[in-house]
Parts: structure tokens; C-alpha cells; sequence
């Protein structure tokens, strides 16, 4: 008999949800930083053997939205709580167990499995880990709490085996040799946006988009132009640097990764445009791939 089935990952920005994820799937798919919001868009890793097929979902941190771009990202979310057949809901031990309440008891009321991860643990004591493992409980009563460090990779052996027993019969999803369900495309923009998200610093970050314009592969080498998307002139500037040398060395970090990523050798060539208030227009986020609906 053939098991397969969506563990969908959700949980609040900060937690480790995108470390465990790549460490689940045992390759890179979602970026994964010290800063909040990192992930997006909710991302798919597929895990595939003779007899199993495993559809990870990781998703954007859920949180309180103050624009239409956090909007969409908690739709992401929302989503992943609809077609889950094991839920595994990320939190860690600095996070206070009623932070968005609202979405913790649209967990509690779902009927499939759900595994409750407190990652983090190093950064604890047993007392203190006792106390919030009795605290969840309360929270969400029929979960299975499992405490995980995602740095150490520790216990997400268990966390595995676990997922592999809860997981349906049933035929595949998706073709064996398929990793992900994004395309190519996809990941030149999020590993660009990573590069961005570790150099700069406070609000740029987060008003930058990259799409992808051109993507050109042969057997060897693959050619690229890419536009990085900021919402002001101010932004642009910082984005650049000093007579180029800001985006310079970001875009090498990023030709680098991209190199190790697809192992071919890389041509990367970016422009950096204004677009004003794209977080908040909704025609200009349905173009970036922000609509799950």
C-alpha cells in the first residue's frame, strides 16, 4: 500500500519553521534567516520514496496584517490549514503561547493530526520547557508536543518518523522525481531576496521585490536578468550603494548561491527599479504570485 499525503508547517514569524523544513526535505526550498518574514509564499518540498510520498508545505509566518502584502501572507497560511493531512505547527521556547490566538484556535478546532513543535530548546531549561509543554497542552489538547532544536537537529529524526506513521494511504500527488511545485524562476528570486534580506538593514528588506525577466538555460550555464523592486528612490540608493558596490557584492553572494543551487554556471545581471507602494497595490502583488486564492 502507497502512503502520501500534505504536512502543511505553520506557526508564527521567528520560529524556525523554513530550518526544519530544508532539514525535512533534506534540501534547500525555503530561505531561511534571523529576520521575520522571510518566507512569503507558501512553498512546497516533496519527499519521495518507493512506497511514500511526502508534500511539505512551509508557509509565511502567521501575524496581524498592516498591508495587502501581509494580507496575502496570512491567506498562505490560512490555506495550508484546509488541505493538511498532518499538521505541524511550529512555535519555540521565547514565544508566548497566546500570541494570535485567533489562529491557534482555527488549530484547535481542525480533526486531522497535528504535531506541536517547541524548537529552540537549547535556549532552555527543563523546568521552563516543562511548564510551556503543560501550557500547549491546554492550547491545543490533542496535539502531539514534541520538543525539537532545528540548529541541532535534534529529535527531527522523531519528528519524521512520526509524520511517516500519520500519513494516509493513498496513491501520489505529484511525479516521483519532482522536488518542489515551484518553478525555477521561483528560486532565483527568493535566493536574490535572501542575499537582500542578510546585508541590508530595518525597512529595506521588506519593501523589495525580484522578479525574474529573463531566464535563459542551456546544458552548461544558465543566463539570467533580474529586477529588484524597491518602493522609493531613497530605497534604490541604499539598494546600489556607493558607486555600485552595495549591489555588487550582493548579487555576487547571490550568483554564488545560485551556482551551488542548480550546479551550472551562472550569468546574473540586475537592475534595480522603483515601484511605489507595490506591498499595498493589489494588481501590482497578483503579478509577484501573491494571490492563493
Amino acid at each position: 500500500m502507497h502512503k502520501a499525503g500534505f504536512v502543511n508547517i505553520v506557526g508564527n514569524p521567528n520560529v524556525g519553521k523554513s530550518t526544519l523544513m530544508n532539514l525535512l526535505v533534506g534540501e534547500r526550498i525555503s530561505i531561511a534567516t534571523f529576520k521575520a518574514q522571510t518566507t512569503r509564499h507558501r512553498i512546497m518540498g516533496i519527499v519521495n520514496t518507493e512506497d511514500m510520498q511526502i508534500v511539505f508545505s512551509d508557509t509565511p509566518g502567521v501575524l496581524k496584517p498592516n498591508y495587502k502584502l501581509q494580507e496575502s501572507m496570512l491567506q498562505f497560511s490560512e490555506s495550508a490549514l484546509v488541505d493538511a493531512d498532518v499538521l505541524v505547527y511550529v512555535t519555540d521556547t521565547i514565544e508566548k503561547p497566546d500570541k494570535n490566538a485567533d489562529f491557534v484556535e482555527k488549530v484547535r478546532a481542525m480533526q486531522v493530526p497535528i504535531l506541536l513543535l517547541i524548537n529552540k530548546i537549547d535556549l532552555s531549561n527543563q523546568k521552563a520547557l516543562t511548564e510551556q509543554v503543560e501550557t500547549w497542552h491546554e492550547q491545543i489538547p490533542q496535539a502531539e508536543i514534541i520538543p525539537i532544536s532545528a540548529t541541532n537537529k535534534f529529535n527531527v529524526d522523531v519528528v519524521m518518523k512520526r509524520i511517516k506513521e500519520l500519513l494516509p494511504d493513498s496513491p501520489p500527488f505529484f511525479e516521483k522525481n519532482q522536488l518542489t511545485d515551484k518553478p525555477a524562476r521561483f528560486f532565483v528570486t527568493e535566493i536574490i531576496r535572501e542575499k537582500i534580506l542578510l546585508y541590508y538593514d530595518k525597512e529595506i528588506p521588506y519593501a523589495v521585490e525580484v522578479s525574474v525577466e529573463s531566464f535563459m538555460e542551456t546544458e552548461k550555464n544558465i543566463n539570467i536578468n533580474a529586477v529588484i523592486y524597491v518602493e522609493r528612490d531613497s530605497q534604490k540608493g541604499i539598494i546600489i550603494g556607493h558607486q555600485g558596490k552595495a549591489i555588487k557584492k550582493v548579487m555576487t553572494e547571490a550568483r554564488r548561491e545560485l551556482e551551488r543551487f542548480f550546479d551550472k554556471t551562472i550569468y546574473l545581471e540586475t537592475f534595480v527599479k522603483v515601484d511605489k507602494d507595490w506591498r499595498s497595490n493589489e494588481k501590482e502583488l497578483k503579478s509577484f504570485g501573491y494571490n492563493p486564492e
